[in-house]
């Protein structure tokens, strides 16, 4: 599912400050079975599987889930699967008390990816060891996605679910006015010609962004791969986040983007066309062709720019796994319902038709569907730039202190971006910021 910038920015590397609070001070907590580290899943026989388990989705997330579980129970008579649509809102602190009380969770936990990677640092004992069940599927699953799901021992504790591989979405009519050929834009340098090109001759803006709650630093990080921190160090002032720092603030002197506030904003600002492009996750389309219709073939897809000639042009942005807590009683019938969901080319492609969840499972990246063309985007087959891109995806290291560097990276870019700060003395303030929060290291200064 997405993890959208603005109201949502924060969960694509840590946990809200809130849930924060709850976790500090439990580096160790959680409890798996009677105190202990969950014992492993053992596969059990399709005979063998009877009961009942529950399951804690929100959204078209828990929409997929209810469909495809009435797939699962005539599959495996004796058995009833209950998924309960928790909400987003509310769900990581649901989550995160029942992990620190070792009680009151279901058998299937919905996490996002970054956030996952926070729970098993916190709480090692929270979540059944899926490592002999799992492990074999690792090279069926986007590389990037398979990070957030091994804990800090070694062990697979859950699945990834849905992935969001980056591009740039284009207004081809706004490109056309402007003289601009979309397959121009290899690197930033040549976006940011564009975009000049696009200021002069049309006065539209480039680009939106968040001067409050940024979250492009982040995937411009992870597009050269690197996130916050590196080695167990914190990176936000590495050579790589100068390069991302100075291309926001290249665009903002240039004067190249549209400020709006939020994911409303985001939204708003791009039904009203108040720029030319938005470099963001395949699920973006949804967006796009749910909340403007009206929009219908002028938009084109294309991969993002790279910030070197032949670099890499993607990122990612959002995505979840599937996790069994350790408190669940029926570990074996709740891997089975995952991997039911999960490790199939029909499932994955049914949740991207119907509920928009692009796989991270790489072989329905194959499916013909993928090379569909779609009428919104002018015939072009979007979906393919994404399923084209995602086997790329730098892998990039989160950690339990994710959501301390983003409340501290989200000031320093709006310093950069509206009160032009230098971007390598804003990152290396931001550095030591972080550093003295979380008593780690710095890889530099």
């Amino acid at each position: 599912m997405s993890t959208r910038p603005g109201r949502r920015a924060v969960l694509a590397t840590g946990l809200a400050a809130g849930v924060t609070a709850a976790l500090s001070g439990c580096a160790t907590g959680g409890t798996g079975s009677k105190g202990g580290p969950a014992p492993e899943v053992k596969k059990a026989d399709d005979k063998q599987l009877k009961g009942t388990i529950t399951v804690w989705s929100w959204d078209v997330a828990a929409k997929a889930m209810q469909r495809l579980a009435k797939d699962f129970q005539s599959k495996h008579p004796g058995t009833t699967v209950t998924v309960r649509d928790i909400g987003y809102d509310s769900a990581y602190d649901k989550i995160t008390v029942g992990l620190k009380s070792g009680s009151g969770l279901p058998d299937v936990l919905t996490v996002e990816g970054p956030r996952m990677v926070t729970y098993m640092g916190n709480f090692p004992q929270g979540f059944y060891d899926l490592s002999k069940l799992a492990g074999p599927l690792e090279k069926d699953f986007d590389k990037a996605s398979w990070k957030t799901v091994v804990n800090p021992q070694g062990k697979t504790v859950a699945l990834p679910w849905d992935i969001g591989p980056c591009g740039m979405f284009y207004r081809r009519d706004y490109f056309r006015a402007a003289g601009i050929k979309a397959e121009s834009i290899l690197t930033w340098d040549d976006y940011v010609k564009a975009g000049e090109q696009l200021k002069k001759r049309t006065g539209r803006k480039m680009l939106i962004l968040d001067s409050v709650e940024d979250s492009t630093f982040a995937m411009l990080l992870q597009q050269q791969g690197q996130h916050f921190y590196a080695d167990g160090k914190v990176a936000v002032d590495s050579p790589e986040g100068v390069k991302a720092a100075t291309l926001l603030k290249t665009l903002a002197d240039k004067g190249l983007v549209d400020y709006q506030k939020g994911w409303d904003g985001l939204v708003t600002g791009t039904k009203e066309g108040k720029a030319a492009t938005e470099s963001t996750a395949a699920w973006w389309m949804g967006t796009l062709t749910a909340e403007m219709p009206e929009l219908k073939g002028k938009f084109g897809v294309m991969p993002m720019p790279a910030f070197t000639s032949g670099g890499v042009r993607t990122s990612n942005r959002g995505g979840s796994v599937l996790a069994v807590p350790g408190q669940s009683k029926s570990p074996e019938l709740a891997w089975a319902f995952v991997e039911f969901l999960l490790a199939s080319v029909p499932n994955q492609v049914s949740m991207l038709k119907q509920e928009g969840l692009f796989p991270a499972y790489l072989p329905a990246l194959a499916d013909p569907y993928m090379s569909s063309p779609q009428e919104f985007f002018g015939g072009q087959a979007a979906l393919k730039v994404f399923a084209d891109l995602a086997p790329s995806t730098p892998p990039v290291e989160y950690t339990k202190d994710g959501a301390k560097a983003t409340e501290i990276m989200y000031t320093a870019i709006s310093g950069i971006l509206t009160r032009g700060k230098d971007p390598k003395e804003a990152l290396g303030s931001a550095a030591a910021q972080i550093a003295s929060a979380t008593g780690r290291q710095r890889i530099a200064g």
